[in-house]
């Protein structure tokens, strides 16, 4: 019998947004508000949600085989895992996110060497004080449950290390970001382990495949219209693709139906560019997955 894969999904602000990722790559999980071991389509898998801040650990450990955590957190834990894949998603955005050093705006602090016996607030403690100490710069680093925005409106603080995608948060409380410390992503980590297993390797390479393949889809859509021949080159000069659009000649037609792939951020640009060359009957659609 194939031993199952334990696979973390991360709890909190990320949990719907993996949801969704898996879903878009293939597989449905459904979890009960109560359980902490949500049903996947999938009778190889076997599923386990934690905190993100805790995945790493429990990956290192061999409680899981694989799970989905934040770069940042892999660093708080100095945890010795294999990276698997760079998955770059989030509740808001599609970008990256930062850890950043924040301060009232009023606050007299303009450079890091200005916190010189200051006290931080932050949930991300061990990197923070590691940070600090190789710059030689004396600070308290002080552990936040929560809520790290209001210790320094308070004065519990005099700034803080948090995260942000916007950092509209940050701003809202009456904050302004002098520094950032570092950028952090989705990552899927392995046991090193379970990574040395074939089948169990086998598994969450197919994971890794399908959700970089999903994410990727996300960006882009599919476009595709038809073309007299005697405006086809021009209308294929403007079309960026992946490799070379598809160009197929309609039945009995002096005219040609094109296909190609395009970054969502473009076909708003591109489709009246189409238009002006000689295209027409264009449809723009979704993609699922770009492999």
């Amino acid at each position: 019998m194939t031993a199952l894969l334990k696979l973390g999904i991360p709890k909190g602000s990320l949990q719907n947004a993996t949801f969704a990722l898996f879903k878009r790559s293939g597989w449905t999980i459904n979890v009960n508000d109560r359980s902490y071991f949500p049903e996947i389509n999938d009778p190889t898998i076997d599923c386990a949600i934690c905190r993100a801040q805790e995945m790493s650990r429990y990956v290192e450990n061999g409680t899981l085989d694989a799970g989905l955590t934040g770069k940042d957190w892999i660093a708080e834990n100095n945890s010795d895992v294999h990276v698997v894949e760079d998955l770059i998603y989030s509740k808001v955005s599609a970008r990256p996110a930062r850890w950043v050093l924040a301060v009232p705006y009023d606050s007299p602090i303009k450079q890091l060497e200005d916190l010189n016996g200051k006290k931080i607030a932050t949930e991300l403690l061990s990197f923070t004080d590691c940070y600090f100490k190789e710059r030689g710069i004396d600070v308290t680093i002080e552990f936040s449950w929560g809520a790290t925005e209001a210790k320094v409106v308070s004065g519990l603080a005099d700034a803080i290390v948090e995260v942000t995608e916007t950092g509209s948060t940050i701003r809202a409380h009456g904050l302004r970001i002098i520094h950032e410390l570092m950028q952090t992503n989705t990552q899927l980590i392995a046991n090193k382990k379970a990574w040395e297993e074939p089948r169990k390797r086998e598994k969450i390479e197919q994971i890794a495949l399908l959700l970089k393949g999903a994410l990727l889809g996300e960006k882009m859509v599919g476009i595709k219209m038809n073309v007299p021949k005697e405006k086809l080159e021009n209308v294929v000069g403007l079309l960026p693709s992946l490799n070379a659009p598809t160009v197929a000649s309609l039945f009995q037609s002096d005219w040609f139906s094109v296909e190609t792939v395009v970054q969502t951020d473009v076909v708003r640009d591109l489709i009246p560019e189409l238009l002006k060359k000689g295209a027409e009957g264009i449809i723009e659609y979704p993609l699922n997955k770009v492999i």
